[in-house]
Parts: C-alpha cells; structure tokens; sequence
C-alpha cells in the first residue's frame, strides 16, 4: 500500500519532502517487480493519523490488487499512474496507465498540478483532461520542462482518478534532487 497523505496540508505547489520521495520508490517496485500490485492511498489519508481509519477502502483496493494479480480477473486493479510526458509548446502533455474506462477529475476541476521551467521553481498549474492525457500548463511558465502532481506529505484536494473510483499516484516528470540536494 503506497503511504496515505499525511501532515499539514500541502501550501505549495510542490513540496519536496521524504513523503513525496517515499511514495515515489513504492511505485518504482510496483512498476518494475512482476506480479506486484499496489493500492494507492492518497485520498484517504489523514492529517494527524499515520493509519487511516477508512481501513475498508484501503482494503478493497487491496483486494483488487490480488483479484486482478494473482487471481488472473480481468478487472480495473487501481489508479492512473504516470507514463510519459510531451512538450507541446507552452503546455506539457502528461500520459497515464492504468486508466480503466477513463481519466475523471473527482468533484470538479483538476487540482495539485504544478508546473516548472528549467529554473526548477514550480507554480500551481491548470490542468485539464484530454482523452487518456492530461494537459497542463501556466501562464507563468512559458517553457515548461516539468509537472508534478500531489507532490508533499498532503495533497489535500488531489482529485485525479480513474472512472472505477481509483485515484491516480502521485507523480513527477523530472529526475531533479530534492530542493536543497543539489
């Protein structure tokens, strides 16, 4: 199960904290071990408790990991995850796996976008389904090189899912070391 939001609510557009890098080598071995499967947890969460208390969600995402994994049933196991990413212009094309019957933004639009230049500062972003992409962009980022999306502890209002109810992970398009690391 990747880590729940957790802590104060996100403030910026993108936080660099070990929650984010935490998350992020979860779904490294999800990707890259055969027959692993992952519940993706980071609507659930809370902001004073490790361990959320919505256990019966936590544990049917669970369970259509193993249904879909070990059991071979044909079903929508999980949300969005990260693909790959296209410039186009002043906006960034985002693609996804995993997406089931389609992308949705869960009560309205799209949240916890953030986009950067080379300069590496990230601004919060629009962004806006377009079929099984998502399309993101700022008017202050002319050359955007970057997005990233529900990146801190609590990404409060991350609301990027799959039609069957599966939020998407979080994610990065860069390989920048944490702020502060270089």
């Amino acid at each position: 199960m990747q880590l729940p939001n957790f802590k104060a609510p996100q403030i910026e557009p993108s936080e660099d904290t070990g929650w984010a890098y935490v998350r992020e080598s979860f779904m490294d071995v999800h990707k890259n071990l055969p027959n692993a499967g992952m519940a993706i947890t980071i609507d659930i969460g809370e902001e004073k408790n490790i361990h959320p208390k919505n256990k019966q969600e936590a544990g049917r995402r669970l369970a259509q990991q193993a249904l879909a994994k070990t059991y071979k049933m044909g079903n929508v196991a999980g949300g969005p995850v990260y693909k790959s990413m296209k410039k186009d212009g002043g906006k960034i094309v985002v693609k996804f796996e995993d997406i089931g019957s389609g992308l949705v933004a869960k009560d309205g639009v799209l949240k916890t976008f953030a986009i950067a230049g080379a300069d590496k500062n990230f601004v919060w972003a629009d962004a806006v389904i377009v079929g099984d992409t998502v399309v993101v962009s700022s008017p202050n980022v002319a050359k955007p090189v970057s997005v990233r999306y529900a990146w801190a502890d609590n990404p409060v209002g991350c609301n990027l899912f799959n039609r069957e109810g599966f939020p998407a992970s979080p994610f990065r398009t860069d390989d920048w070391a944490p702020a502060g690391n270089e």
